[in-house]
Order: structure tokens, then sequence, then C-alpha cells
């Protein structure tokens, strides 16, 4: 069967009037992350089982996003050829029109807008969530307005945090509370590992680059990428390509971790710090003080 292979965003950003995507716009979005995966030398078992959901998805008699809103993920899973993993990137897709891992790859995420589509937020405080938490999804966001992060960031006070969370309990069909950071997170040391990692092989010039389509008019393929693994976690780390990266100059220092358990999909960034008691220190954004205890006892 011939795949078919997705040049841009096959999804509206947000869905149209809650437009859910067809078996085979899904299908083609996981072919599409497949043959990233393959062409940026990824391990080749990541490519070939989103390259056979793909398959198993076309296959299906039933709509999947009828039954992403009828029963979520569980349901999803219990597909033939589809498990937990791969029964949230096809949540994911249904209820936001997009996939984090494929904007990653494309090198054209743009995190600011996906939080500006949150009624209340709007570019301004879209732009400084994201540069003071660190927070690139939508999961994110609900993550850091329930355990109190997003109430300390300026223009967020009790009603507004209150708003974001009603908005993205409807959005997210969510029913309950998201579970704690703890769970969900990887260790703060795996993530600087691969931080470390990323940056001594850019700059050594071993790492494939590739093209962004934002802020890159001749499409140069300057942007680095590392696909690696910790502990059964695959991650997938770039320096920052959106428009505030690019404002500050930090294209070189900025850099997004996707992280695939093959459960769940987190986002994380990890920057220098340039004040305070972690000043010059490489930190994950939004968990500092877990940064600051980790250098306070490596001392």
């Amino acid at each position: 069967m011939a795949r078919a292979t997705v040049t841009g965003p096959r999804l509206p950003f947000p869905p149209a009037g809650g437009a859910a995507p067809g078996n085979h716009d899904i299908a083609a979005l996981l072919d599409e992350v497949g043959e990233l995966l393959e062409t940026q030398e990824a391990q080749p078992f990541r490519a070939q089982a989103y390259r056979r959901a793909a398959d198993a998805i076309r296959a299906l008699p039933q709509s999947l996003a009828a039954t992403v809103r009828a029963g979520g993920a569980d349901a999803v899973a219990r597909l033939p050829g589809l498990g937990s993993g791969l029964a949230r990137v096809i949540t994911e897709i249904v209820y936001s029109g997009r996939l984090g891992l494929l904007d990653w790859l494309r090198g054209h995420a743009d995190p600011e807008r996906l939080l500006a589509t949150v009624p209340g937020l709007g570019p301004e405080l879209a732009s400084r969530v994201h540069e003071r938490l660190g927070v690139h999804t939508l999961e994110d966001l609900e993550l850091a307005a329930h355990d109190g992060r997003l109430a300390r960031v300026p223009g967020f006070g009790g009603r507004r945090v209150r708003a974001v969370i009603e908005t993205l309990a409807g959005r997210l069909a969510r029913p309950r509370p998201p579970a704690g950071r703890a769970a969900a997170d990887p260790p703060i040391d795996e993530l600087l590992d691969v931080d470390r990692e990323y940056r001594e092989k850019a700059e050594a010039g071993l790492l494939r680059r590739i093209a962004p389509r934002r802020f890159n008019p001749r499409r140069r393929a300057w942007l680095p990428i590392l696909h690696t693994e910790r502990n059964g976690r695959h991650y997938t780390a770039l320096y920052s390509n959106t428009a505030r990266a690019h404002q500050l100059g930090k294209t070189d220092d900025w850099v997004v971790i996707f992280v695939d358990d093959g459960g769940s999909h987190r986002q994380a960034t990890v920057v220098t710090e340039t004040h305070g008691s972690l000043d010059g220190e490489r930190v994950v954004r939004g968990r500092e003080r877990e940064c600051l205890g980790r250098y306070r006892k490596a001392s």
C-alpha cells in the first residue's frame, strides 16, 4: 500500500468547529512521524511502530475520533494494532488537531500559538507562560494550573486560573484533575544528561541537521536533532525555534526535549539560567527548585 506523505499540517489549528479528523488523516500523520524518525536516524523500531499503527488505523471499520470521544484513550488502546502509547498520540490528534512530536520532528513547533488558543490568554500571556514555566502543550498548561505554578505568573489571578482549568477540562475531555507531576515527569538528572549529550554532539557536528519551516525562508538545514534513550524512555532534542528564542538570541542555548516513555508524552525546555542562585547553570524550566536541590547535592 502506498503511503501518504504529508507536506504540511493536515488538520485545522485548532479543529474548525470541532470537526473530527478521519482515520486516513490520523494514519497520514503517523506515517509522517515514521518517515521523519527514519530519515533522522532514530531507532528503527520506533519508525516501524508508527507505520504499523497507520496501517492498522486504515483497516479499522469504525471512526477513531468517535471512539476517542466515547471512551477516551483506554478505548483506543483496546483496538487491534494499537497500545496505550499510540492511544495517547491519537487522543492528542483528535482533541487538539495537532501532534506535538510531529511538530518537533518537522522543526516548526509553535507552542506560544497553541497556548494562545485558550480563551483568556492571548499572545502576550501565552508568551509569558511559555517563557517562565517552559509550558509547551495544553496538558502542561493544565498541570501548571492545578499545581499552582500558573498562579505565580504575572497576569494570572484566581479567576483566570479557574477559567483556564474549566476550559481545558472540557477541551481535553478529562473529567478529573490530572495526576501529580512526579508520576509524569522524567528525572531532572536524566533531562540534564540528554541536554548535555545534545549540546556536545551539536557543537562537534555529529548530529543530523534539519531545515525548520518557521523563521527559515531559505530552508537552510541548520537545526541539529538528537534521538537517544535513557532507562526505556525515548528522547528527541532540538534547539528551540520559537519566536521568543529568536527574539532573545537563544536559538543556540534553549534546548527543547520531547520525551516518549511508551505510555505518555512530555516536553521540557532546558536553558542557561541568567540570575539568582542558579546563575550560569543549566536548568529545566518550571522545575528550578529541583535543579537547585540537585546542584546543591552535587556540590
